[in-house]
Order: C-alpha cells, then sequence, then structure tokens
C-alpha cells in the first residue's frame, strides 16, 4: 500500500490488491464457485474513494469480514461498514461519499462473497441465488446464513394476496435513477377544498332551532363537508335590508312549513296521537315572480334582455353588481384551477399546481389540453419562472414571430427558439447555496417543480403528447432545464423533463441542429444512471411513430465510447437502452462509418455475439419416438431354475409356496391367471414331493396363500355367459413372469439360447442361469463339451466349433480357434454381473423390479438454448425472440448489411489489393464468430431466423 494524504492531513494508506498466490488461487476459486451456480462474478469490482477509484482486494475483504464475526454480525453494528472500509484504506472526507462508499463495499460482499462464504466457511449449502444474489442487500431480509425460501417470504413483506392501493403503485414507464423515488411531489397532495357559496336560507327552520328535539344521527356521511354544516358560511346577525336575506327568506316561505315537527315536551304529551297518520300534502307547483324585490338580479338580467332584444341602448348599465354564488354552483375544479394558474398570485397558483398534480395522476387518462384551452400555455409560463431564480432573466414567450424580437429574454412562441442553447451559454448564474435557500425561494420552486410535474404526467396521454409536439415553447423548456446549474436540489426537476421528452421525441422530428437533440446528447455525460437512460430512450425514440427518419447524426465519439461500456456492465436495462440507441444508429451508412472510426469494431462484434446467450438456459427433453407396449398375459409359466428347484425342495410350507410365487409371479391389476393353470405349475415343479416325507399344500391352502404374498391378488370367478360355457375360476391381480428372479436379490434369470437338436428341428436351449458366469460355464461344459483342467480351470486348446446362439451370425460353421477366442466370443451373449454398490440406493432397486412384461417406450433426448421469449399477439402458439438477445442480433445485422457500403470498406479493399488478406469489414468482423453464430443458429429456435439473415448479409459480401 503505497502512502497518502487522508482526512486531516494524516498519512493513510490507500487499498490496492496485493497479487500474491494465494490471492490467485482464491480468485480462481470463487470465480470457479460462481460459474457453477450461475452468478455474476467481477473479481475486481471498483469503489469510488477520496482518492478515486480503486479496485476491491476481495481476499483482504473476506478474511476481515470473517475477523469481524461474518455477514451477519457486522450487519447488526451501526456504521460497521464504514469502520471496515476506513480499515481496509478506503476513505472519503463527507458523511455522504462515506455512506455510499460502505453500501457498496456491502454490496460486493453480498453478490460475489457471501454465498461462498456460507459455503466455504460454514461448511453449508448457501440458499438460492433467487433469494440471495438476485435480492437486495437490505438488512430488512434477514440474516444470509439462515436464509430459507419460506423465512425469506415472511420477511420480504407483501405476500402478493392484497391488491396495493393507488397510492403505493409507482408511475408507470417512469424511470428514476439508481433507486431515488421520484418524490413527495408524485404522491397525492393534501386536499383543498374549494369555495362554494351558499344558497340555503339564513334563518333555520323549526326543527333545526335549540327547541326542537334532537334526532338520531345519520348513517350516511356526506362527502361535502358543506352538508355537514350547511350554515356555517352565513353571517351571525341577520340583516332585513339585505337583498340576499330577503331572497333566502321568499325561498324558505316557498318551501312552506315542516311536516315532521315534534312538540318540545313529549314525555307529557297525549300519545292518542302517536297512532294517527296525517293525510299526505297536497304540492302544488307555483312559481314565484322575478320582482325587484325578491329576485333584483334576475329581474335585472331580464330586463337588459328585453331591451337588448328590442334595440334600446342600457346607457345606465346593470341595476346591481352580480352577487358572487348566488344561484350559480361556480366553474367546476378543473376551469377553477386553470384561472388561478392564469391569475398570476402566488396563493392561487398554490392552490391550482397542488390540485393539478392530483388530477393528472388520478384522472391523467381523460385530463387532455385539448379541453382546457391555456392550460399548456399556463404551465410552461410558470416553469419558465425557473429562469429568475437561477439567473438575471424573465423568460417570456412571444407569439408575433421571431424577426421582431431583439431581446435574449423573449422566446419565440411559433417556430421554437433555434438559438436557445447560445442564449442560455451567454447567462451568468447566481450563487446559489445548495442546501440552504429562503422560504420564498423553496415556495416558488416548489410551484414551479408542480408546473413541470403537471405536464410530465399530463404528456403520459397519447393524445397530450401529440398536442404539445406542436408547441414549441416546451421544447425551449425542456433546454432550459436541462442546463441548469448541476444542484442536487435540481435533480428531480430534471428527471421530470427528461420523463416529458422520452414521451415527446417520437412525435417530434429532430435534426442534428436542433437544440433539443443537442441536449439530450448532452446529457449523456452525466454520472447520474436514470438521466443516461431517460436520455438514451428518448434520443432513440426519436420520430419512431413518423414518416421521418430519425438518422441520429453528429453524435460526439466519447458517447459512442460510453455506450460501448455500458454494454460491459451487468445491467440488464442500461443494456437494452445502449442496444436500442445502436439499432437506431447503425442503420445510417454515415453512421456506421463513424463507429468504425470511434471504436474497435473487432472487439465490439464478439461482445454483441456474447449477448446473443444473455439469460440463456438449457433445456432438455425427452421425446417419444415409440410409446411403451404391454405384453399380453399367457398362462404358460416359466419353468424353474436348477438351483432354485434344489433349494426350494428342501424348504417346508408355506415358505416354499411363498418363494415360489415370488419366482415367477408379479403383481399387474390388469392381468389374471386361471386357478387351475397356477396349480398345476406348482404340482409340476413339487408334485413328486407328495410322495416322500415334505408335507404338501392343499389346493385351497394353496389358492389363499397368493393373497398372502400379493396383497392386490384376489380369488374371483367369471360366471359363464352362455348355457355352453362353464364358470371360470380366476386369480386377479397377478401374472406370469417372462423370466423367473430370485426370491432373495430379486435379479432376473437369463435363459441359455443355445440351439440344441430335438427331433427333426432345433429348439433353444432355455435353461436359466442367474448371472452370465454360471451360464458361461454351462454352454462350455453342456454344450461344447470342454472339460475342466487342474484347479477348475479351462485349458486354452485348439477347439473347432460353431456358434449356435439364436440369431448369431458369427461362426456360423465350424471354425479353428483357441477356446479362449472363442470364449470371448460367447460372452459378448451373455448379460454382465454388476454387483449393486451403496450408492446406487433405490434406482438399482427400482431397475430390477421393473415390469418385465412392459417394453420400454424409446425416446430421444434433446437439449437446445433457450433465451427470453414472447407469444405471438395473433398466434399465441408462436414464441418469437425479445429482450437483449434480439436488439444484440439486429444490431449486428445493421453493421453487416451497411459497413460494406462505407468509405472504410473501400479502403480496407484497396489495401488488401496491395498485399495482404483478403475480405472487407464484414470478412474482418465476422469471421472470427462465425462458429458461435452457426451453434445459436442449431440450438436457439426463436433466434434462428435472426440469425439465419446475418450469416448471408456475411456470406454473401
Amino acid at each position: 500500500m503505497a502512502p497518502n494524504r487522508g482526512p486531516g492531513n494524516k498519512d493513510v494508506y490507500i487499498h490496492e490488491i496485493d497479487r500474491t498466490a494465494e490471492y490467485n488461487e482464491f480468485i480462481q476459486k470463487l470465480g470457479a464457485f460462481h460459474e457453477k451456480r450461475g452468478t455474476p462474478f467481477e473479481p475486481e469490482p471498483r469503489l469510488p474513494t477520496m482518492h478515486g477509484h480503486v479496485n476491491v482486494d476481495l481476499l483482504k475483504l473476506y478474511k476481515a469480514v470473517i475477523e469481524k464475526g461474518g455477514y451477519d454480525e457486522l450487519n447488526k453494528v451501526q456504521k460497521a461498514w464504514g469502520g471496515l472500509a476506513a480499515e481496509l484504506g478506503m476513505h472519503h472526507t463527507d458523511s455522504k461519499g462515506i455512506g455510499q462508499l460502505s453500501f457498496q463495499l456491502k454490496q460486493d460482499f453480498y453478490r460475489y462473497l457471501a454465498a461462498y462464504w456460507i459455503y466455504d466457511h460454514h461448511g453449508k449449502e448457501p440458499p438460492p441465488k433467487e433469494i440471495l444474489e438476485q435480492q437486495s442487500c437490505a438488512s430488512k431480509l434477514g440474516p444470509v446464513l439462515t436464509r430459507t425460501v419460506e423465512n425469506f417470504k415472511l420477511s420480504s413483506g407483501r405476500s402478493g394476496v392484497e391488491t396495493p392501493s393507488r397510492d403505493e403503485r409507482p408511475a408507470e414507464s417512469t424511470p428514476v435513477s439508481g433507486g431515488r423515488a421520484s418524490g413527495r411531489l408524485r404522491e397525492a397532495p393534501p386536499q383543498r377544498v374549494p369555495f362554494q357559496p351558499e344558497t340555503g336560507p339564513s334563518r333555520q327552520p323549526r326543527q333545526a332551532s335549540h327547541h326542537a328535539t334532537p334526532t338520531a344521527p345519520s348513517t350516511t356521511h356526506s362527502s361535502n363537508p358543506h352538508a355537514q354544516h350547511p350554515n356555517h358560511h352565513l353571517p351571525q346577525h341577520h340583516n332585513p335590508n339585505n337583498p340576499l336575506h330577503l331572497i333566502q327568506a321568499q325561498q324558505a316561505a316557498l318551501r312552506g312549513a315542516s311536516s315532521n315537527f315534534t312538540p318540545p315536551n313529549s314525555e307529557t304529551a297525549s300519545r292518542l296521537g302517536e297512532m294517527y297518520e296525517p293525510r299526505p300534502p297536497i304540492v302544488v307547483p307555483l312559481r314565484p315572480a322575478n320582482t325587484p324585490m325578491n329576485n333584483p338580479v334576475e329581474f335585472a338580467k331580464r330586463q337588459r334582455q328585453l331591451r337588448t332584444a328590442i334595440g334600446l341602448p342600457d346607457p345606465q348599465g346593470p341595476l346591481r353588481h352580480s352577487i358572487p354564488g348566488l344561484n350559480f354552483e361556480g366553474p367546476n375544479i378543473y376551469m377553477r384551477c386553470l384561472q388561478a394558474l392564469r391569475s398570476g398570485i402566488p396563493s392561487e397558483q398554490s392552490f391550482a399546481l397542488n390540485h393539478l398534480v392530483k388530477i393528472s395522476f388520478e384522472r391523467g387518462d381523460k385530463y387532455k389540453f385539448e379541453s382546457f384551452l391555456g392550460l399548456a400555455e399556463g404551465l410552461i409560463e410558470k416553469a419558465l419562472e425557473v429562469g429568475n431564480l437561477f439567473y438575471d432573466i424573465e423568460w417570456q414567450i412571444s407569439y408575433y414571430g421571431a424577426e421582431e424580437n431583439t431581446d435574449i429574454a423573449v422566446l419565440d412562441g411559433l417556430n421554437g427558439t433555434s438559438d436557445i442553447l447560445e442564449r442560455i451559454a451567454k447567462l451568468s448564474p447566481k450563487p446559489i447555496l445548495d442546501h440552504m435557500q429562503s422560504a420564498e425561494f423553496s415556495d416558488r420552486l416548489l410551484r414551479i417543480t408542480e408546473a413541470v410535474l403537471t405536464l410530465r404526467n399530463m404528456v403520459i396521454l397519447v393524445e397530450n403528447a401529440i398536442y404539445m409536439a406542436d408547441v414549441y415553447p416546451l421544447k425551449d423548456l425542456l433546454c432550459i432545464i436541462l442546463h441548469l446549474p448541476n444542484l442536487e436540489m435540481l435533480v428531480e426537476l430534471k428527471h421530470f423533463a427528461l420523463d416529458t421528452a422520452e414521451q415527446l421525441t417520437p412525435w417530434l422530428t429532430l435534426d442534428s441542429e436542433d437544440p433539443l437533440y443537442q441536449t439530450l446528447l448532452s446529457q449523456l455525460d452525466s454520472t447520474d444512471r436514470g438521466t443516461i437512460l431517460t436520455s438514451l430512450r428518448a434520443i432513440s425514440r426519436i420520430s419512431m411513430n413518423l414518416e421521418a427518419t430519425n438518422k441520429m447524426q453528429n453524435v460526439p465519439t466519447t458517447v459512442l465510447q460510453n455506450i460501448m461500456n455500458w454494454l460491459l456492465l451487468n445491467d440488464e436495462e442500461l443494456m437494452d437502452a445502449c442496444l436500442d440507441f445502436l439499432y437506431q444508429y447503425t442503420a445510417v451508412v454515415a453512421n456506421v462509418e463513424s463507429l468504425l472510426k470511434a471504436v474497435n469494431m473487432e472487439h465490439v462484434v464478439p461482445h454483441l455475439v456474447r449477448l446473443l446467450a444473455h439469460g440463456a438456459k438449457r433445456v432438455k427433453e425427452d421425446r417419444i419416438l415409440e410409446p411403451e407396449r404391454k405384453a399380453p398375459a399367457s398362462e404358460e409359466v416359466a419353468p424353474l431354475p436348477a438351483d432354485l428347484q434344489e433349494r426350494l425342495t428342501n424348504t417346508d410350507e408355506p415358505q416354499r409356496c411363498y418363494q415360489w410365487l415370488q419366482s415367477l409371479f408379479e403383481e399387474d391389476s390388469e392381468s389374471h391367471i386361471t386357478q387351475i393353470a397356477i396349480w398345476q405349475a406348482y404340482q409340476s415343479s413339487f408334485g413328486a414331493l407328495a410322495s416322500g416325507s415334505r408335507n404338501m399344500l392343499s389346493a385351497a391352502d394353496f389358492i389363499r396363500n397368493v393373497s398372502h404374498v400379493f396383497v392386490n391378488a384376489r380369488a374371483q370367478i367369471i360366471r359363464r355367459q352362455r348355457p355352453d360355457q362353464t364358470d371360470l375360476f380366476i386369480i386377479e391381480g397377478i401374472r406370469a413372469r417372462l423370466l423367473p428372479i430370485h426370491p432373495d436379490s430379486k435379479e432376473e434369470y437369463t435363459p441359455c439360447r443355445w440351439m440344441v437338436p430335438k427331433g427333426p428341428y432345433l429348439k433353444k436351449c432355455n435353461q436359466f442361469f442367474l448371472g452370465g458366469e454360471t451360464m458361461w460355464h454351462h454352454v462350455l461344459t453342456a454344450h461344447l463339451g470342454v472339460q475342466m483342467g487342474e484347479g477348475n480351470k479351462f485349458e486354452d486348446k485348439e477347439i473347432n466349433a460353431a456358434c449356435v446362439w439364436e440369431n448369431c451370425s458369427k461362426y456360423t460353421s465350424p471354425t479353428q480357434m483357441k477356446l479362449s477366442a472363442f470364449a470371448r466370443h460367447i460372452k459378448t451373449h451373455f448379460p454382465t454381473s454388476q454387483k449393486r454398490t451403496h450408492s446406487e440406493g433405490s434406482d438399482s432397486t427400482a431397475k430390477r423390479l421393473r415390469r418385465a412384461y412392459v417394453t420400454p417406450a424409446k425416446t430421444m433426448s434433446l437439449t437446445w438454448e433457450q433465451t427470453i421469449v414472447t407469444r405471438d399477439e395473433r398466434n399465441p402458439k408462436i414464441e418469437q425472440a425479445a429482450g437483449i438477445p434480439l436488439s444484440a442480433v439486429l444490431v449486428l445485422r445493421n453493421i453487416a448489411r451497411n459497413v460494406v457500403k462505407t468509405e472504410s470498406e473501400e479502403q480496407l479493399l484497396k489495401k488488401h489489393e496491395m498485399g495482404g488478406e483478403g475480405g472487407g469489414w464484414n470478412e474482418k468482423l465476422f469471421r472470427p464468430v462465425m462458429p458461435r453464430l452457426f451453434e445459436v443458429m442449431t440450438e436457439n429456435k426463436a433466434m434462428a431466423d435472426y440469425i439465419t439473415s446475418l450469416l448471408q448479409l456475411v456470406q454473401d459480401d
């Protein structure tokens, strides 16, 4: 480690990797462990420190964490990872940098060392990668050493059964930076109730007075607060000369007296009238006349209308000023917000913007700009006030043409301001403290942010995006916001502006000189992941919904180099955005020429080929060529092998019966055998013992013992169906074995297929032997007549013999040869004797206990590579390629198609003509990866068509 100056001007040591033999061995083991586990591995992760980025020595980190008690113990101590980083030589000056450094150090251990720590240090099997490496390193998920699938589901929060509320749902298509939420403005603001004038009577009715009997509370609650307190807006003193009170008194008189009045002293009143039901009131339709006394406003209005109708002037104007709220509910909330926004009053604007944020979020699918003329212009004008906060300028919009405006602060509202970037460059920023502002400054910035957020929410609707694409001041606003100073307070505002640009660019045609296009390209120099992602998407989607071509010209070389570096990161979202950008960029021949000069394409193409297998998994499937076949049951019982015959002859009943049945029969629920057939087979094997000293079972006891050996076997009677038939006595549930088995080891006997003469014909020997060794002795002694010599060994001498094994085509005629050579041939007909080991377990037993009467199905195993696919909407059975592999092959296809049209192709061909290897750029770029392309085409069905078209372009060249 090298000494350096750290915090407090003290000598500190900077972390570096000690590349010793121990370190190299550790990294090799760790890489092999992650490859076997199927998880990504970075042998030298980079961390930002005050002295620049350093590569982490994973061996030092591994040992240091073990010394601290392990990963789980370290998580229990607050700021333990920050202290560990300082001990390892990783330092930072401020608390924010230390927090970021400690979190990344913890994350590197969690991703690359946690599973290996459990496996190596504790000797346990680590949890699956789905609940370890593929999850966050947050402590709320519990310790990793004792993590299982069950306790992970409990600790990870909601189980997925309940539906999240609207406030918990994130906004769709809203990329954020890193793990940064979109901010408090995205939530529902505190509710504000717009003022509604009271039109009810000012005098309380009788049942509402203090003498009335209290009634039961209502079970339904009104959502309108004015309904619960109907008179809270009325004055406390009644003025009889007030016209409003006169009108309200007239309206109260029209309603008449209450029909459900209860006397005040109901306890002492007579109860004779409780059963009395009064006659329902007769409704008499009355319409009050509009006179100067009871309704002066309406009377004056009618008089003005009559004067206008007959053509008389109205010199005096209205008789009375209109009383606000009288007989008028007021404008709806949408129009109220629009007028409040255009009023310029800060309190009214705060009210309007607060409601507009909520409306645009909750009702964004129906809230359209074309229905509220002036709303878009009002929001843009409000957002333009951000210039006065950070610069000495008041941005204004002129709709009279740019020729008449020479002021730098006046924007062209008709055609857009083409020199907006030059104007911004001339401005001098104010000295603003990032973490300390006045209350007035914060309120103004909050209102501006709410205006931009409302624009962002509304352009998510396609109709609003199309409408705003023709509003040129919005493009100027986006350029102004994205070129504001790099302050932390403006991060959220800039992200809202980028989200707005992402929704607008599919409906815009931007050339290389357009200020918005240049502004989006400049955002790719940022270190904010969210800014880079949104900018890449916005640039890639330019003119996507229009017929114009997105040429994407004049992309800086540094941007192209950064995109190639981002493709190397293990970030699927960022890789996908970069590949979309490259797909649009390489579709133009001039851009491919620029790409050849900016980056080393001989390194880019192999990496794009590697991305063809991104997220791939090996799939194995067994295809059935012929289904399994079941041989029909037979009444013939196989003869008992000689060694079993001798053994069972010396065994007493009923063990002899049990072992005989186990050797020659097996269970089969779909088969049966007649009782006479099984009894005769038993008699043929042991009938000669009846005259001896050995006891024999009777037929009834024998049939009864069958059910003891085979649980599912049972004796039945099949009644005759016709008079000429007889009843059939059977045993259901068993069948005769094709080959006998040994009652103890359960191994099958093998019949001898040596053809022996029996009369005029040749027949098989059909004697049963257990294992190939006994059958080999049988063939040599019984059929070839070879005698054993001393030591029970056969002498290797010359014999003249022919192989008459069934269906054997070798040595069909007598041939002179050594006995050893002939014996080697004969052994090819015998089964190999395999001893069962302890490791075979139940699989070996199941193999020996397989049903001999079933011919297994013939199958063929197919293995292929499968990447992410999607279903065709028109035909769901068809799978189509998708994701990063599809984007990678489309970029490769664009390169192969357009690289042959560039000037670099001509220069390379001329160079080859003068000497050197032949072929153009396609030969140079794709020849080294051709085997891999053919492999992907063969094994990946979804990608086969795309790879085929790519190979055709390469080979045609």
